[in-house]
């Protein structure tokens, strides 16, 4: 987002030229330092737990594909106003990104395995490399706990199990009519045929759907809370859940489709809440608090289940 979305730190980090530290601290809005945190719903700073699967900087964020399999379509996707790294180099089975915007080293682990190093525009590679080898700790933590995170089948057949509505329901074949239609719960999807991978058809009606549903729900909540919302996108966001620009405009990932309603709200509310402190302050929780109680249940199911839809 100029702030993107779910919550609190354990991206590791340190200035150049300075003493390493197991993690970055920061002073916010006060006088004591605080841990950095990175919120799972918009990629700013996340706990431990989550840190490895909702950071991308190396993309742009790709919109919504007008054609089937959307979420091929790209990987990643970097938070909004990012600039591109500049270098990559590969040693040890670590990529290492030259950035000319950031100001500490970072280690990131993918959503595909792969552990990134982010070198700031003063920063070296043989620092660098320091860094990694003291975070190989939590390199290899962060990897068991992607392992262990459930994942969608690459597959769709009938019977098929997918997230559709915040609960794995099985595809099954709708009453025969004209042309083929399969089913999720009670909603129905036309497809070309029901033998093979129904995968990109299905997706492809999520987005669809999303693009009705996700923007009329948001004005319906910024009336609600009172925010002055320009514009609302949806698009195929591979890293977050929502972002917002300072402008007012507010960019929702149609996969908000396949999860529970309180879950969807939650992110809408977090984006609206950013167009009001364009930060992870404590004031900006606060905020989030008021017209969301229940948003720490929503981060607890996004950390649990994202990976279903592939986050």
């Amino acid at each position: 987002m100029a702030n993107d979305t779910s919550r609190p730190g354990g991206v590791n980090r340190f200035r150049p030229g300075r003493a390493f530290r197991s993690r970055l601290h920061r002073r916010d809005e006060g006088s004591r330092w605080r841990r950095s945190r990175r919120c799972v719903q918009c990629g700013e700073n996340v706990n431990e737990d989550r840190q490895q699967d909702f950071w991308s900087f190396f993309a742009a964020p790709a919109p919504l594909a007008s054609g089937p399999r959307a979420a091929a379509e790209r990987a990643f996707a970097e938070p909004v106003g990012a600039a591109p790294a500049t270098e990559t180099v590969s040693r040890g089975g670590v990529v290492y990104e030259r950035s000319a915007t950031a100001q500490r080293y970072r280690l990131t682990l993918r959503r595909d395995g792969v552990a990134v190093a982010v070198i700031p525009r003063r920063g070296s590679q043989r620092e660098a490399e320091q860094f990694v080898a003291q975070q190989a700790a939590w390199l290899e933590r962060a990897r068991a706990r992607q392992a262990r995170r459930p994942r969608a089948a690459e597959v769709w057949t009938v019977g098929t199990r997918v997230l559709w509505r915040g609960e794995l329901e099985e595809i099954r074949v709708a009453a025969t009519g004209a042309r083929p239609q399969v089913c999720l719960a009670a909603d129905v999807f036309r497809v070309a045929r029901i033998e093979g991978d129904l995968r990109a058809t299905l997706e492809a009606q999520f987005a669809r759907r999303a693009k009705i549903e996700l923007p009329a729900r948001t004005w319906e909540l910024a009336a609600v809370t009172g925010v002055d919302v320009k514009h609302v996108t949806v698009r195929n966001q591979r890293s977050r859940w929502g972002s917002c620009s300072s402008g007012g405009t507010i960019s929702l990932n149609w996969r908000l489709v396949q999860t529970p309603d309180f879950v969807r709200d939650y992110i809408v509310f977090h984006e609206l809440m950013h167009l009001r402190e364009m930060n992870h302050s404590a004031r900006f929780w606060a905020r989030v608090e008021e017209v969301c109680p229940a948003w720490r249940e929503a981060e607890h199911w996004l950390k649990r289940n994202g990976s279903l839809v592939g986050l």
